[in-house]
C-alpha cells in the first residue's frame, strides 16, 4: 500500500499539469492514467481488506474526491478550485488522526475496523 501511495502521490503531480497548468495531453497523460489506476487500487484494497471504510470520514473523503472528480470533467471551469479542494481533502484525511479519520458518521462511533464497530455495539460476530 505504501509503494501504492507513492505511485499515487507521483501521478497526481503530474496531473497537476492538466488541471493548474492546461498542459497538453502528451505532457501529462501517463502520469495521469498512473494516477488513477493507483488510486482505484489504492480503493480496491480498502473495501477488499474490509467494507467498513466506506463509512469512515476517510472513505468518505474519497468518495467526495471521485465527486469532484467526476464534476471537473463536465465543468472544466472548475478544474483549478476543484482540483485545489481534493489535495486539501487528500492531505487533511491522511494526515488526520485516527479519531477522525475513523470516525463514522452515520452511527457517531470511531471504528478502525467493522470487528472494532460490532465490539462498541455489543455484537457477537
Amino acid at each position: 500500500m505504501i509503494g501504492l501511495r507513492t505511485l499515487h502521490l507521483i501521478g497526481v503531480s503530474g496531473y497537476a499539469g492538466l488541471f493548474l497548468f492546461d498542459l497538453p495531453i502528451d505532457q501529462w497523460l501517463y502520469l495521469g492514467l498512473l494516477a488513477l489506476v493507483s488510486g482505484l487500487l489504492m480503493l480496491l484494497i480498502e473495501i477488499w481488506g474490509d467494507g467498513i471504510f466506506l463509512f469512515q470520514m476517510r472513505g468518505l473523503a474519497v468518495l467526495l474526491k471521485l465527486l469532484i472528480f467526476g464534476l471537473i470533467l463536465f465543468v472544466p471551469q472548475l478544474r483549478v478550485e476543484g482540483f485545489i479542494t481534493i489535495l486539501l481533502l487528500a492531505g487533511y484525511f491522511s494526515h488526520a488522526p485516527a479519531r477522525i479519520r475513523y470516525y463514522l458518521p452515520l452511527s457517531g462511533l470511531n471504528a478502525s475496523s467493522s470487528a472494532k464497530l460490532r465490539e462498541l455495539k455489543g455484537v457477537e460476530s
